[in-house]
């Protein structure tokens, strides 16, 4: 069970995010500046077994290596198509979920590490979504690397973490849709 505190936290952390368009798509930009360096920060973001703990993505294999995979969300949902696209541990995972690429950088820094994810995807409606989406997994990650027991923040979950309000806060960042 998730202390109130953290998903308080999550929920009450400043909607930061950026979008841009490229041609026919949108890219959604986040970035953390994690306590963790860059090592530790991979493993989370490439072991199912970690990823279980914070993101929608978890994958039937480590995200180690270019190649194919599937991935569910919640268990008995449907196998979503996946792919590593590329790799430059622990620097550099960009990965396919779908129809979406998700580009995950990690910058060394004097206290550990940037986190930088770039989700493209097709549809600019759906940025709010993907905006509170992440903002709370990433929130969810971040308390994963301070050992906090956390439930998972995804689907009917992400209610508990403010994700309504931080929806309606990133579609009020964002602007409406031209």
């Amino acid at each position: 069970m998730t202390d109130p505190n953290i998903a308080a936290a999550i929920a009450n952390r400043k909607p930061t995010a950026r979008l841009d368009q490229h041609g026919d798509t949108w890219q959604l930009t986040m970035e953390r500046d994690l306590a963790h360096p860059a090592e530790r920060v991979w493993t989370m973001i490439t072991d199912p077994t970690q990823l279980h703990r914070w993101s929608p993505v978890v994958p039937n294999r480590a995200l180690d290596s270019v190649g194919p995979a599937t991935s569910r969300e919640v268990a008995g949902a449907a196998e979503e198509d996946a792919e590593v696209l590329q790799v430059d541990q622990p620097r550099l995972l960009v990965h396919r979920w779908g129809p979406h690429q998700l580009r995950w950088t990690l910058e060394p820094t004097d206290g550990g590490c940037l986190l930088r994810l770039e989700h493209t995807f097709g549809e600019r409606p759906e940025a709010p979504s993907y905006g509170a989406g992440w903002h709370v997994c990433l929130g969810a990650l971040e308390a994963a690397l301070e050992h906090a027991e956390i439930d998972r923040a995804v689907g009917p979950a992400a209610k508990d973490y403010g994700w309504q309000r931080l929806h309606d806060a990133y579609a009020d960042q964002f602007g409406s849709p031209s």
